[in-house]
């Protein structure tokens, strides 16, 4: 008998602290993107993708050049020059390859560490909002298959104001910025 009241009176209580339970979301993939602070991360991306993609284009010029001689002179070189211009073709595509491989992994490591205080700035937004507002929990509407929206605040426009987003930039706008640019 102690057990079934234990249990109906543990049952109430989760019942009475769910109903007082605030729930909010936050899209927060916009209010990342659309920080101030990642235009200017992204522009500090594209200025070392870009020195990334000339550095590679030279060497891969470079290549080119050394093969081209190569298939133009390989018949008037004697077996000792042939071998060592072969080798230094092959030097040169190791290179390359290990430009490359290495280039990704320095990007993503840059991009890692500039994303990383924005993403920590709004984080903290959000909760100093979810904690003024005296939410119980906030999450990401992309994180579920489904939420009743009309049970929860929705606190990304104020996530957005507190991050200095302007009113009217959408994702959308940011999207045809970036393919402008691009172009």
């Amino acid at each position: 008998m102690k057990k079934i009241f234990l249990f109906a009176a543990m049952a109430l209580f989760t019942l009475t602290a769910s109903a007082q339970a605030k729930f909010a979301y936050v899209n927060f993939n916009e209010i990342v993107m659309l920080m101030p602070e990642s235009d200017a991360a992204r522009t500090q991306m594209q200025a070392a993708q870009k020195e990334a993609s000339d550095t590679y284009q030279s060497m891969v010029d470079e290549a080119n050049a050394k093969f081209n001689e190569y298939q133009q002179k390989q018949a008037t070189w004697t077996p000792a020059i042939k071998e060592s211009k072969e080798k230094e073709l092959g030097e040169i595509q190791n290179r390359i390859q290990e430009f490359q491989q290495s280039i990704q992994m320095e990007l993503q490591q840059q991009n890692q560490q500039l994303m990383e205080p924005i993403q920590k700035k709004a984080l903290e937004t959000v909760e100093k909002l979810a904690k003024a507002g005296g939410y119980t929990m906030v999450f990401d509407p992309g994180q579920f298959l489904y939420f009743d929206k009309s049970q929860c605040k929705d606190l990304t426009a104020d996530a957005r104001k507190a991050l200095n987003i302007p009113a009217g930039r959408t994702l959308e706008d940011l999207e045809k910025e970036l393919q402008a640019q691009q172009q």
